[in-house]
């Protein structure tokens, strides 16, 4: 049987963190592969904002631009698969995929991303990323002085619903059950003008993901056009955690200031890593992970001639 096909650095995960970290190491003359399936988290958004030179354009068209000048780097290499399994080896990792195909390398990035799980709310998946979204950052600008909704709860929702109060004034927080704010919480809400919800959300109305209105559990419909909500999520993928990489107390896969995790030759980068959930954040963390596993393959003496 051949040997595997032997990468200074595998990238797993081919969006936009993945991306950035293959081109880093590609201009560093790294023989790079990035293993992706093709599913970005974000697949389901109409536009991406607040990426300079980008700002509006869709998802879609971002990657594909990238993609294209990623692949004028000879030394990177991407193949359409999913990774299932890595084990360390004599020459760093070795990594099984889904279509069986096996792949080593010194160096392996993780930039595979976060899978939310959505609310058990009947139109929450329809509108997720469209008219239900998760970062006024991302679209609060396209959605601003909308009768809005929020989703929360707690403390963190308390946070959450005064970020939003900054793009409109019409607001209502639905706790979606009885309300855990605090009395000065409570208070400090209503002294904003927002109003708080505790009835149980039973469904979105919407048309083609545009969301119009909620349906509590007592039959009473308040009409909205858009709603924030916090998903729970889970790691997108199980190798980390499987390789020993320690993960923080939200469920972020932990790193240093260089990006790299708890496993020594193990780096991570984008949406895994951290709640700052934009494409600008993916790109930068992508390249200074690119950045940092060229210098640490040069300062244990991997050093590629220039050609």
């Amino acid at each position: 049987m051949n040997a595997p096909q032997h990468y200074d650095v595998i990238i797993i995960g081919g969006s936009y963190g993945g991306m950035a970290a293959g081109m880093a190491l590609g201009r560093a003359l790294r023989r790079v592969l990035i293993i992706d399936a093709g599913l970005p988290s974000n697949r389901m958004t109409p536009h991406s904002h607040n990426f300079l030179t980008h700002d509006g354009a869709t998802p879609g068209e971002i990657a594909r631009i990238a993609r294209e000048q990623l692949m004028a780097y000879a030394t990177v290499e991407t193949v359409k698969d999913v990774a299932v399994h890595a084990e360390r080896t004599s020459a760093g990792f070795q990594i099984e995929t889904m279509c069986g195909n096996m792949f080593t390398a010194t160096k392996l990035v993780f930039a595979t991303g976060i899978t939310d799980i959505m609310m058990n709310i009947e139109g929450f998946k329809e509108c997720w990323g469209r008219s239900v979204l998760h970062c006024p950052y991302c679209h609060g600008y396209e959605v601003r002085q909308h009768r809005t909704g929020v989703i929360a709860n707690g403390t963190s929702g308390f946070e959450y619903v005064l970020l939003i109060a900054n793009w409109t004034s019409t607001l209502t927080l639905f706790t979606n059950g009885a309300s855990t704010l605090t009395d000065e919480q409570t208070g400090e809400c209503r002294s904003r003008g927002i109003e708080i919800v505790e009835t149980p959300i039973t469904s979105i109305e919407h048309t083609n993901g545009q969301v119009r209105g909620l349906v509590l559990e007592d039959g009473d419909h308040v009409d909205v056009d858009v709603v924030y909500a916090k998903c729970a999520f889970e790691q997108h993928c199980i190798i980390p955690a499987m390789l020993g990489c320690e993960h923080d107390a939200d469920g972020y896969i932990s790193v240093d200031a260089r990006q790299h995790t708890s496993i020594e030759g193990v780096y991570a980068c984008g949406d895994n890593t951290s709640p700052m959930r934009t494409v600008a954040n993916a790109v930068a963390s992508g390249t200074a992970t690119g950045m940092h596993v060229n210098k640490e393959l040069v300062m244990q003496g991997y050093v590629r001639l220039a050609t």
